[in-house]
């Protein structure tokens, strides 16, 4: 399908990707580009409407100001220019900022609203089956919503060539490997490799405390087992991951500093024996999860919340034992099902339960016992890089409470935590 695009060239712009959502909120496809692209780069672009130039503080690489390239500009596709030259800053008010790039975009550009959820799938399914052909594809399937919506996807586009390996570390919340297994092994039908590696994970990780010593563990080990589940299959030239746009935003470029490195963007060995496949490489999280409702995918799959890669292992905090693992998952199920009961699951951010490496003292049928405490955590934010806490109803933790302490071995207090970030961090470890 022909896709009208509006360009973004990056020079040093902090809100290119502001513009950039805003713009497909209006029906239009557009993408950001570094300064520097070439008439060869540029020629593979399809559908260039217009070009926004996106200035700002950071637009000094090596102590020269950058600027757009001959070829950029020789495009002759109408131009809009913020914080570049003598140009304007990106208006601040949201609806002045509507405005001026909708009339940029259809009263300049004369572009066509062609771009929505089942347009993508559509074009993806025909660039998978091209890029693929007769090949084999193999993919990490974690539960989470960029994966499972590559999933879905490639399951669209090729069947039976696709096998996905779910690995079950055993630090997975409650219901979410019978869940994978239920999606995409019998509904979806998918080649679903199950694999229950708890008591390897955790034999690892006993007597382990500090916190990035377990990251480093359960990561190295993840790759481990798909590697050996990997080599098991014979015929798969691909490997599908599921990089999104702010992973490659926030890797970093020339103009724009790195939030956070992302194993999937520049990560990978450079002996990589496979081709990457990437179908939602160039989508925001919204459009990701609008992409998965289109497709199938329940709810509490498509809106699951950011999860940690070392799962549950950062909120047993200290050295992992079994018992205090599987309070931490009973405790955040009840916690979860209590957040949809009333109605606050789609109202805050992320809202999980750890519990610390110590216990204290209580009283259990008319006996002193030692118990754990359970920390409740629930914040809001916008890019993870500040957070307030949110302001339950004394009424919803005192329910909380007694749910926990009634039905979770082991816990005999449950407390709140009301630090935000910062000082603290979302997570514990």
């Amino acid at each position: 399908m022909k896709q009208d695009m509006i360009l973004i060239i990056d020079l040093g712009g902090e809100q290119n990707a502001l513009l950039a959502r805003e713009i497909r909120a209006l029906g239009v496809y557009t993408e950001i580009h570094p300064y520097d692209l070439d008439a060869d780069t540029l020629a593979k672009i399809p559908g260039i409407r217009g070009v926004i130039l996106g200035g700002g503080p950071n637009n000094i690489v090596d102590g020269v100001a950058v600027h757009p390239s001959d070829a950029i500009m020789s495009l002759g596709v109408p131009t809009l220019a913020f914080d570049y030259k003598d140009a304007a800053p990106i208006p601040e008010d949201a609806e002045a900022r509507a405005a001026l790039l909708n009339d940029f975009v259809f009263g300049q550009c004369h572009a066509d609203k062609n771009w929505n959820v089942q347009n993508f799938i559509e074009d993806q399914v025909e660039l998978l089956r091209r890029q693929i052909g007769d090949g084999k594809v193999l993919l990490a399937l974690s539960g989470g919503v960029d994966s499972s919506v590559v999933a879905a996807l490639l399951i669209r586009a090729i069947g039976d060539r696709l096998t996905c390996v779910h690995v079950n570390h055993g630090l997975l919340r409650k219901g979410e490997p019978e869940q994978v297994i239920k999606v995409f092994g019998e509904e979806l039908g998918a080649n679903l490799v199950y694999v229950d590696a708890t008591d390897r994970f955790l034999s690892k990780l006993e007597g382990v405390a500090e916190p990035e010593a377990k990251r480093k563990i359960i990561g190295a080990e993840f790759i481990r087992v798909f590697e050996e589940e990997a080599r098991k299959l014979v015929g798969v030239d691909f490997l599908g991951q599921g990089t999104i746009y702010p992973d490659i935003l926030e890797s970093g470029s020339k103009t724009v500093k790195a939030v956070k490195a992302h194993h999937n963007v520049g990560g990978l060995p450079d002996d990589l024996k496979f081709e990457l496949v990437e179908p939602i490489k160039m989508l925001f999280k919204d459009e990701v999860r609008a992409v998965g409702k289109a497709l199938g995918l329940p709810d509490n799959m498509v809106y699951r919340q950011p999860f940690p890669g070392p799962g549950l292992g950062v909120r047993c905090i200290g050295a992992i034992t079994r018992d205090r693992l599987e309070a931490v998952r009973e405790s955040d199920a009840i916690l979860r099902e209590e957040f949809d009961k009333a109605g606050l699951a789609g109202k805050v951010w992320q809202y999980f339960t750890c519990i610390p490496d110590f216990r204290s003292v209580g009283v259990k049928d008319n006996a002193r016992y030692m118990g754990w405490a359970v920390v409740i955590r629930a914040v809001n934010t916008v890019d993870a890089m500040t957070a307030t806490v949110e302001p339950l109803e004394f009424a919803f933790l005192s329910k909380v409470t007694n749910r926990i302490l009634n039905e979770v071995k082991g816990v005999n207090r449950v407390l709140y935590d009301l630090s935000p970030k910062p000082v603290a961090t979302i997570e514990w470890e």
